[in-house]
């Protein structure tokens, strides 16, 4: 695919970098040129623009992307103004990056494809980490719904999702991986997560098990308080 990247600070360099290792084709676009200088031999082309200007937004090539990201964070009016502008040049397909709740409410008001909102995204996945006291991966579905992936905390090893009252507490066991040692094509041993069959319900956690779990933000704090008393 071929992607248009808007404002190429941290995030948006970044974003730009790990598309481009995936093999697709990205464009940037920054009005500073330390931040054009720092990406230009890693993409493929980048201009330096202003694109709170409509006139210079037209040098882009907006209508030959296949999605334009515009990930301005540090200015909010600059990101309002710029996903504002491409909406009224007819840019079809948009994500933009959102830096608090009022930046998020206002770019829903113009119905763009997605908001991206890595910040508070980043922020609950530490919350949870901290929690559980092991690294998590979580995926929101709506306001109070999320699918959480983490390493077994220790208080967990030996339990049944029953024993703790899983269903209870309203968090459903979605998936369930185990280390197993495996012989790759060279013959060589090595360390792999497996998935484990968790139709049966005789399920055991063990150290280094991986939970994939689905539940309410409700669901999650009990778990975590009841953890606490583990």
């Amino acid at each position: 695919m071929r992607y248009l990247i808007i404002g190429l600070g941290i995030y948006g360099s970044n974003l730009a970098l790990d598309l481009t290792a995936l093999g697709h084709e990205v464009i940037g676009a920054d009005n500073r040129p330390a931040n054009i200088e720092s990406i230009k031999n890693y993409i493929s082309t980048v201009y330096q623009v202003d694109s709170t200007d409509e006139n210079a937004l037209t040098v882009l090539p907006l209508k030959n992307v296949d999605l334009v990201i515009v990930a301005i964070g540090e200015n909010f009016g600059a990101s309002v103004k710029t996903v504002a502008l491409l909406k009224k040049m007819g840019v079809k397909h948009i994500y933009a990056r959102a830096i608090d709740k009022l930046h998020e409410s206002i770019l829903e008001g113009f119905e763009i494809d997605r908001i991206l909102t890595p910040e508070q995204r980043a922020a609950s996945d530490l919350t949870n980490e901290m929690e559980l006291g092991s690294h998590v991966t979580s995926m929101k579905i709506d306001r109070n719904t999320y699918i959480l992936k983490f390493k077994v905390p220790k208080a967990l090893v030996g339990e049944k999702p029953e024993t703790l009252g899983f269903d209870d507490l309203g968090i459903r066991l979605v998936a369930l991986t185990r280390l197993k040692q495996e012989r790759n094509i060279l013959g060589i041993d090595r360390n792999e997560q497996v998935a484990v069959d968790i139709s049966s319900g005789d399920i055991t956690f063990e150290a280094d098990d991986v939970i994939t779990a689905i539940g309410s933000t409700k669901s999650f704090k009990s778990l975590y308080r009841k953890l606490e008393g583990a």
